[in-house]
Order: C-alpha cells, then structure tokens, then sequence
C-alpha cells in the first residue's frame, strides 16, 4: 500500500494559486501578508493535515527550541514540581522539554546527558545524582558552550548558573525547633556527604546544638541514601545506642515517615517520647498520623527561575553567572510539637 506523502507549503499554494513563499510567510504569522490572507491559509494547512518541518528549520537556525532536565527521581513531590515550574517557563517561551530521571545512578545520568548532548538540546537543567562521578560529561557541557543550569544539588568547581534552597538555614531552624522543643539527643539522618546541600544540612544541624551549648556526639549522625529501607535501618542503629536519641533530624519526608512507622511499631509515643522532623514537604507528610514537621523547598519557583536563567542563556541575554539561593519555610506539625498549648 503507497502512503500518502506529507502535505506541503507548495501543495497549500497550488490549491490556492499563490506563491509558496506567501504560504511561508503567512504560516510564520508575517505581517506582510493580510491577516484575512493568514486566516485563510491557516485553515487550508489545518484541513490537510500540513505539519511544518521544525527539524530542519531548526537546523537552518542552529537552535532545536528544546531544553532538557534531569531529575534524580520524577516521583519525588519536590523534583516533580520543578520540571513543572520550568514547563511553565519554557512553554510561553516556545521551548519544548525533554525529561529524563538519573534514579540518583552516575552511570545512568552519564549516559543522560551524552544521549542529550547528541540530541542537540539547546540546553541543559541538572540535580545530580547521589553517585558521586567524575562530572566530565557536565564539563563537556560548558566546554562545548551549552547553557548548564544546576538546581538542588550541585557541581561547586562547575562555573555555571546556580539555584538552590538555604539548606544551612533549614537545618539549623528544624535543629533550634526540637531543642526549643526540649529534644537533647538530636539524631540526623544525613544524605550523602559527596553533595553540597547534604553538608550544608549536616552544618546547620551542628550549628544548632553549638548555639545551644549541646555536646556534639558524632554517633547521632548516620549518612544514607535517604531512601526509606535505609531510613528504618538507620533509625534501628541508632535505638541500638547506650544512649539512644530522642529526636530525629531526617534528610527528607521519605525517611522520617520510615523511623515515624519503626518507632510507633515499637509501641513508642510521637511525639511525646521522640520527635521527627523531614525535609521537603511531600504531600504525604500533612495527612499521616502524626502530620510530620518539615521544611518546604519552593520547588515550582526554583523551576521557574531555573528555565528563565536557561533560556536568557540560550537567546544570549543573559552575562555573568548567579548563584541564586532562595529561603525555605518551617512547617511545625504533630510529629514535634511536643509543647504545643
């Protein structure tokens, strides 16, 4: 069976007996041609299925109006919510995104970002995986003069834009509540200490217990990969202590719903006898038994800012790299508020 070929601009002309150059112009919306002309062309083109050929005007151009990101895991309420912010920004801006998820493997997010750099994408969002890697696919990147936005977790050596949360400030705020709270063992479930918004988090908890004249015990602190097997494992490690902790500063809500369901199969009061804090704000964290105390990450707002650095890259109108660092807020839910009236 022969198909039929794809419509074209001289097919739309021959029917109308104009130029294909006219045809051209009125589909690129030029205001060289009538708006009543444009209409009438328009409508022509849609009732014979006529699709322009982005790919090779996008080649004349040297552009493919397409932007990728990479997320660790699409799953995760923060992550989902930036892709979201940055679909919102590069779709009124005529950019098409691609997404892909590392799984937080440094093999897989290699091999991400070599399939996108042959793919032409006109630039390139980034959270890195937790897998520490050598980062020479990301080089590749700047050498190569391709926009790199880094958002959540970075590459520091990397000269490139930036946009991350005040991971320092959450920490030490979520720390200062359970002191304020009357907590004095604070444990940490920390992420992986090969990435910077992990260090800043473990930094703001020590901080915190300075502050308050707490002596540090390096045993209360346990660096996972913030998953909840992981989680529940660590939290049974650190119950296994001659003196075990009293609180629980978890890297995300993930974790800290894992050592809220070990502890209360254990027949352990929430939050009367230990207290639990997250990080991030899932949406699972307002509506368990007990709702979980956390810090919110504006993740819409970062994947907004992200794509607006991108793109002002992109079309050359953006100079000297930033550093963006936008401010958390602290949520106090049951899960700590211990004191509450």
């Amino acid at each position: 069976m022969i198909k039929n070929s794809e419509p074209t601009i001289h097919d739309i002309a021959r029917v109308l007996s104009i130029s294909a150059s006219t045809v051209s112009r009125a589909l690129n919306d030029n205001s060289r041609i009538s708006l009543k002309t444009r209409d009438k062309i328009k409508a022509l083109a849609l009732e014979m299925g006529y699709r322009p050929n982005s790919l090779a005007s996008n080649l004349r151009n040297k552009k493919s109006k397409t932007i990728g990101i990479v997320v660790p895991l699409i799953n995760r309420y923060f992550f989902s919510s930036v892709i979201s912010g940055v679909e919102d920004v590069a779709f009124k801006s005529g950019f098409t995104v691609v997404i892909s998820q590392s799984s937080d493997l440094a093999q897989k997010e290699i091999e991400i970002v070599h399939s996108m750099f042959a793919n032409r994408v006109d630039g390139l969002i980034i959270s890195i995986a937790m897998e520490p890697n050598t980062s020479d696919h990301l080089k590749l990147l700047r050498k190569k003069h391709i926009p790199l936005v880094f958002f959540d977790r970075v590459v520091p050596e990397i000269e490139t834009d930036k946009i991350v949360v005040d991971d320092f400030d959450g920490a030490f705020r979520i720390t200062q509540h359970l002191i304020d709270q009357g907590y004095r063992r604070i444990a940490h479930l920390a992420g992986p200490q090969n990435l910077t918004s992990y260090i800043d988090r473990k930094n703001g908890y020590l901080e915190a217990l300075k502050k308050n004249e707490i002596t540090f015990d390096p045993s209360l602190i346990v660096s996972i990969r913030l998953t909840s097997e992981e989680g529940t494992q660590a939290v049974k490690q650190l119950m296994n202590l001659p003196q075990p902790p009293d609180a629980f500063f978890c890297g995300n809500d993930t974790t800290a719903l894992s050592a809220m369901i070990y502890l209360r199969d254990q027949g352990r009061r929430i939050p009367e006898d230990f207290g639990i804090v997250g990080f991030s704000n899932e949406p699972f964290s307002k509506v368990v038994t007990p709702s979980i105390t956390t810090i919110v990450q504006p993740g819409f707002e970062i994947g907004q800012k992200a794509a607006e650095l991108l793109i002002g890259r992109i079309e050359e109108r953006e100079q000297s790299f930033k550093t963006i660092i936008l401010p958390i807020e602290l949520i106090v839910r049951e899960s700590s508020n211990r004191r509450k009236n």
